[in-house]
């Protein structure tokens, strides 16, 4: 069998991918193993590499645009995005339909179709000749933002529709939204990076299709569930619509429902007013438009809503309770965030005595003060929060409530910056935030202590043997060994570990301090320019910023960080344990060997992880990049090498083995910069 042309590669590939996504994404049913689906993605993007005149915009590759954009500019919709009109009980859905059948005449059978309301953000699509060529925000209904570089990166909205023969333009509206397990690690990870959480996935799914940069909307995950088709020759009602919809590719809610009689709306209405919280998703009520299209088209629009739909919305669930303190808490970044400590309330079926008042903006925008008789609610049914305050039942005695000025675990002064609303520890040694900064001493990119994971740290905390990271290098095999499911040999390990740490050059060192803003690259600019931590401690955040790829942010957070008693407290012990705070001199040099050399590695290598083997390479000063080129100097090859080891054979570029690699990095170690060949 002839093998297929490059042209035909591709258009295969593509295909490929997109059913898989589409069973994925959409149908929920996957037909492929994510490794397969990942080793094919990976052909294609080869490919397109190699054949860039062949890239289209339907490529699954396609959905994530490498480069941020300026700005978002603003268009006019094809067709306008209505709101629609609020019914808040059935009384009033039965005096909205009372109002509709006064306007028409009809002797049809009247059906309504019901959808449930997503709470998210809704988006317009256009498709020109079936492929998906703007995606605008709603904006005012008449102009929104052009947003179609973040809509791409949806998995849930095809690039290309699934239709033979598509008219020459086909509009779709619809609903971005966020899943809720997808708001959690969201959150979870804002946490982690010190940054305010989502108050809801409202707000996570508007704030992400702003964002400037699609590959940050891409990590987020969005969703979306299609609702409206407008298209030329329409079918005759929105049920058929909503089978078409799904029929060529969307995603489309799947307890839709086609009710015969306003009776049947209410029972529906009723029966998702408990079993919506059973949803993975958010639902604030259900949609009811008219079924006939045609009828639709008779009723028209005010200026502000359809006619013919109506939102029939199911009431917030919130509770008044009192303030009977405001607490804060100190997060594992130091982050500051207040709390009302409440009394007990019953709210979405559980019990609430605390709720986050998210940061001092927050308090000052409540006038929140103790003694409050306060609104709550759970934010996205999540998270408890403090809606308003009834100042009127406002005791007289109250007084506004000022957040600390330090620390209330460990007494430092704490620091806000004009950039953020959050207010921060920056003592890594305070006892809160001493568990993240032991975990992340410990992790890979820093000083790699083996052993030494999140229940170890928790153990070592609850004994008390440790009360910072220099507390590390004076622990004793007895003392873990006498911790629960520690024996003799395992202590020996931890303490081998924490002893071979102290070999990890500085930079690395700088990385493992947990400054916020600095990564495993930043530290390594920064001890390229202050190759000690004195050097480094004086330096101004001005003498910073003229560091090549250290921006503002990071420059004033470090010094920051070192003006901080405590800190430089820590630096000296670390010292007096024996790590290493300054540049090795000799191994600077000895690191550019391999400078101005282009790796690229690929397979599986016997021993090293790809990881293990960059850092090798660029340790030597040399560089990988993840494509074969011309310019390649190196094809690092293990099992399974692929399509880059014939490109690599093609273009006559070295390949060598993981030993090959050691021998090279060894022998290189041993040479100055000046016998290089």
């Amino acid at each position: 069998m002839a093998k297929p042309t490059f042209e035909q590669r591709i258009e295969q590939l593509k295909e490929q991918l997109k059913k898989a996504g589409y069973a994925y994404y959409v149908l929920d049913a996957p037909i492929m193993e994510d490794a397969i689906y990942d080793q094919l993605y990976r052909e294609l993007q080869e490919l397109e590499k190699q054949h860039p005149e062949l890239i289209t915009p339907d490529s699954p590759t396609q959905r994530v645009g490498d480069r941020p954009a300026a700005n978002f500019t603003s268009v006019e919709h094809f067709i306008p995005l209505y709101s629609l009109e609020n019914a808040f009980n059935l009384e009033e859905f039965q005096q909205w339909e009372n109002r509709w059948q006064k306007l028409v005449n009809t002797e049809e059978d009247i059906s309504y179709v019901c959808e449930l309301k997503i709470d998210g953000s809704a988006l317009a699509l256009t498709y020109e000749q079936g492929i998906l060529v703007r995606g605008a925000t709603r904006g005012d209904g008449t102009t929104g933002e052009e947003i179609t570089q973040n809509v791409r990166t949806i998995h849930s909205i095809p690039l290309k529709l699934n239709w033979e023969n598509p008219p020459a333009r086909v509009e779709v509206r619809g609903e971005a939204f966020l899943p809720l397990e997808e708001f959690e690690r969201l959150n979870q990870e804002r946490e982690k990076k010190g940054e305010a959480s989502f108050a809801n996935p409202r707000n996570a799914v508007a704030g992400t299709l702003r964002q400037l940069d699609p590959r940050q909307v891409s990590q987020r995950r969005l969703s979306f569930f299609a609702y409206t088709l407008q298209i030329p020759n329409s079918p005759d009602t929105q049920w058929e619509s909503l089978n078409l919809l799904e029929e060529i590719g969307f995603l489309v809610n799947p307890h839709r429902h086609l009710a015969p009689s306003r009776d049947d709306v209410n029972l529906y209405y009723q029966n998702w007013e408990t079993q919506r919280k059973t949803l993975p998703y958010l639902t604030d009520g259900v949609v009811v438009k008219l079924n006939n299209l045609n009828l639709q088209q008779k009723l028209g629009f005010t200026q502000k809503f359809p006619r013919w739909a109506i939102a029939l919305k199911y009431a917030a669930e919130e509770a008044p309770t009192i303030v009977k303190a405001i607490t804060v808490n100190v997060g594992r970044t130091g982050a500051v965030t207040p709390m009302a400590l409440m009394e007990p309330v019953q709210l979405a079926g559980t019990v609430v005595q605390r709720a986050t008042l998210h940061n001092e903006d927050r308090i000052k925008e409540l006038d929140i003060r103790v003694g409050d008789t306060v609104i709550i609610r759970k934010a996205g049914e999540i998270i408890p929060e403090v809606v308003r305050v009834l100042t009127d039942l406002r005791p007289a005695e109250t007084k506004p409530y000022q957040m600390p000025q330090e620390c209330p675990e460990c007494g430092s002064i704490l620091l806000r910056t004009a950039q953020e609303a959050v207010i921060r520890c920056v003592n890594s040694s305070c006892r809160s935030i001493l568990k993240g900064s032991l975990i992340h001493w410990a992790s890979r990119d820093a000083l790699d202590i083996e052993g030494l994971g999140e229940k170890i740290v928790e153990l070592l905390l609850k004994e008390k043997l440790v009360q910072s990271i220099a507390d590390l290098y004076h622990l004793k095999i007895e003392q873990i060994a006498s911790l629960e499911r520690m024996g003799k040999k395992s202590a020996t390990n931890l303490i081998k570990a924490i002893e071979s740490s102290k070999q990890q050059p500085w930079h690395r060192v700088l990385f493992g301090l947990g400054i916020r803003y600095v990564g495993s690259v930043n530290a390594k600019l920064l001890v390229g320019s202050f190759p000690t931590s004195e050097k480094l401690a004086q330096a101004r955040a001005e003498d910073l910023e003229q560091i090549q790829g250290i921006g503002t942010q990071i420059a004033h957070s470090v010094a920051q960080w070192f003006r901080v008693e405590a800190n430089i407290n820590l630096l000296k012990r670390l010292s007096e344990a024996g790590l290493t705070l300054e540049q090795d001199i000799k191994k600077t040099v000895t690191e550019g060997a391999l400078s101005g050399k282009i790796f690229v590695i690929t397979g599986t290598l016997p021993t090293l992880s790809r990881e293990q083997a960059k850092a090798l390479i660029e340790e030597r000063g040399g560089k990988v990049t993840e494509s074969v080129t011309s310019k390649t100097d190196y094809l690092v090859a293990g099992e399974k090498a692929g399509s880059k080891l014939e490109k690599a054979q093609k273009l006559a570029i070295s390949i060598i083995s993981e030993a090959e690699l050691l021998d090279l990095y060894r022998l290189r170690e041993g040479n100055s910069g000046a016998n290089q060949s």
